[in-house]
C-alpha cells in the first residue's frame, strides 16, 4: 500500500486547495486486494438480486399469491434467466458510471494513458475509443460539455473576467448558473459534478 502521509489535505477554504486539487496523485490508487474483491462481488450480487427478485416473473406471482419466496426459488432456471437480466444492467450501469469517471479524470487533466491504467491496463489508443471525449483539447474561450450523474454541465471561459463559470442540469431537472468566479478549469468542473451529484436522482426501490 502507497505511503499517504505525504499527500497534502487542504480544507477547501485553504488558499491553495484548487492548487493542490488540480495536481494528480500518484499513484491515483491502491491495487484492490483479494478480500477487496470479494467485497465487491457481495455488494453487486445483493444489488443485482434485489432487481432480479422485482423483475422476475415467478417471484412476482408468489408475491401476487401472497406466498414466501423460499430461497430454493432462486435456482430455477427462469429466475435465474432474470438474474443474468439484471447483471446485464449491472454492467451498463458500470458502463456509465466509468464514462463518467474517466470524463471527469480526462478534464480534470489526467490522459488516456492514466485512464487505460486505471480501466484494467488497457493501452492508451483503446482509452481513446472508449471515452472519445473524455480528454479534450480546446482553447479556453470555447464551451465544453460534461455529462455526469444523470445531468449535463457545460464549462463556459469569461475572457473579460479571466475567469471559468458552468451553467447545469441536474437529473432531477434543477438549473444553475454560476458567477464566473472560479479561478481555474478543474475548480469549474468540480463545482459542475458537485451540483450534478448532489441532484442526482435517488436509487429506486427494487420492482418499481
Amino acid at each position: 500500500m502507497s505511503d499517504a502521509s505525504g499527500i497534502p489535505t487542504p480544507d477547501k477554504t485553504d488558499e491553495d486547495f484548487w492548487t493542490v486539487f488540480s495536481h494528480l496523485v500518484e499513484p491515483p490508487w491502491n491495487e484492490p486486494a483479494t478480500d477487496d474483491a470479494f467485497t465487491m462481488d457481495e455488494r453487486i450480487h445483493d444489488a443485482v438480486r434485489a432487481l432480479a427478485e422485482g423483475i422476475s416473473t415467478r417471484l412476482l406471482a408468489y408475491r401476487a399469491a401472497g406466498k414466501p419466496l423460499d430461497p430454493v426459488l432462486m435456482a430455477a432456471p427462469d429466475v435465474q434467466l432474470a438474474l443474468l437480466r439484471a447483471l446485464y444492467e449491472a454492467k451498463l450501469s458500470v458502463d456509465r458510471l466509468a464514462e463518467s469517471a474517466a470524463t471527469v479524470a480526462g478534464r480534470s487533466g489526467a490522459n488516456y494513458a492514466q485512464l487505460g491504467a486505471a480501466w484494467g491496463g488497457i493501452k492508451r489508443q483503446s482509452a481513446r475509443l472508449k471515452w472519445p471525449h473524455a480528454v479534450v483539447r480546446k482553447s479556453a474561450s470555447e464551451s465544453i460539455p460534461l455529462h455526469y450523474a444523470g445531468g449535463t454541465a457545460v464549462v463556459h471561459h469569461d475572457a473579460d473576467a479571466d475567469a471559468w463559470w458552468y451553467t447545469a442540469t441536474a437529473a432531477d431537472q434543477e438549473e444553475k448558473e454560476s458567477d464566473p468566479v472560479h479561478g481555474t478549469y478543474a475548480e469549474a468542473i468540480a463545482g459542475a459534478t458537485e451540483f450534478l451529484l448532489a441532484h442526482a436522482l435517488p436509487d429506486r426501490p427494487s420492482g418499481t
